[in-house]
Formats: C-alpha cells, sequence, structure tokens
C-alpha cells in the first residue's frame, strides 16, 4: 500500500481510508478491468447490425483486450487470487455470455445462424475464449489468431 500511495502522490492514510484491505483495492481494479472490457464491447457492437460482424468484434475485442492486459490475467490466476471476488468473476462472466447469447439469437432470427440452443453455443464460445485468456499466462505457444477462432465458430453457426 506503500507503494501504490507513493506512486500516487498521496499518503499511505489516505489510501487505507478508500481502500481498508488490499482485497478492497484488488476488487476495485478487477472490476474496473470488467467494466473497461465490456464498455469496450457494448461501444464496437452499437454500430455492429449484422450478426457474424458482430460476433467477429465480440472475439477479437476480447482477445486483443487479453493480450494487451497479460498482468491483469497473470495477477488473477496466481494462488488466492483465483477464487478472490467469485461473485464479481460470475456476474462478469454471465454478463458476457448474454452479450453472446443475444448476438447468436439475432444471428437465428435474421437467418445468418442455425438454429441452436443459443445459452449452450454462448457457453461454448465463452469457454473456449476463456481458454486463450488463460494460455496467455500459461502456454503462449498454444494461443491462436482471432481469425482462425472467429472462422471456427462462424463456420460451427451459420447456416449451410
Amino acid at each position: 500500500m506503500r507503494l501504490i500511495a507513493q506512486a500516487a502522490g498521496v499518503s499511505v492514510g489516505c489510501v487505507y481510508l478508500y481502500f481498508p484491505r488490499k482485497d478492497d483495492l484488488y476488487l476495485t481494479l478487477m472490476e474496473s478491468w470488467m467494466d473497461e472490457l465490456n464498455a469496450r464491447t457494448v461501444q464496437a457492437l452499437r454500430d455492429i447490425h449484422v450478426p457474424p460482424h458482430a460476433m467477429e468484434a465480440f472475439i477479437e475485442i476480447t482477445m486483443d483486450y487479453a493480450r494487451e492486459n497479460r498482468e491483469h490475467i497473470s495477477v488473477q490466476g496466481r494462488g488466492p487470487a483465483i477464487s478472490f471476488g467469485m461473485e464479481v468473476r460470475q456476474a462478469f462472466f454471465r454478463q458476457r455470455r448474454r452479450i453472446l447469447e443475444d448476438i447468436i439469437n439475432e444471428g437465428i432470427a435474421t437467418g445468418h445462424f442455425r438454429d441452436c440452443d443459443a445459452a449452450e453455443a454462448a457457453r461454448v464460445i465463452f469457454n473456449t475464449l476463456r481458454g486463450y485468456v488463460f494460455s496467455i499466462v500459461i502456454d503462449e505457444e498454444g494461443l491462436f489468431a482471432p481469425k482462425a477462432c472467429t472462422d471456427l465458430v462462424l463456420n460451427g453457426l451459420k447456416r449451410r
């Protein structure tokens, strides 16, 4: 906390006034990262009205954000940090899956995607992306390009 106060140019007491425990600070940072990713996604999708393009944007934004913020992933993937803030993470995961589900349902309704269980498809896509995110920290050699992921996902969803 002392280093954070020093970097912010405030007293340690000031930091503790807003964040009584280190966990409070970490949770606030984690929520900020999640809010930033959701805001980027919603902003990008606002102007995209073709479901395959929306799916491509969702995948690219998620993968790009993970690559740009690998230090966040590294911190969250270690020791007690894995289970810390689980309720916040689960709410975030539900939001991300819901965005995917909405894209899929729109694709089905417009005839871009074949009829399928949109919630289940959203879970598959979301967890594929989660695997990518954790590979950034654990197995960089296992990383793949957003285009390859998008092609695979869309080939499974598109009408034939």
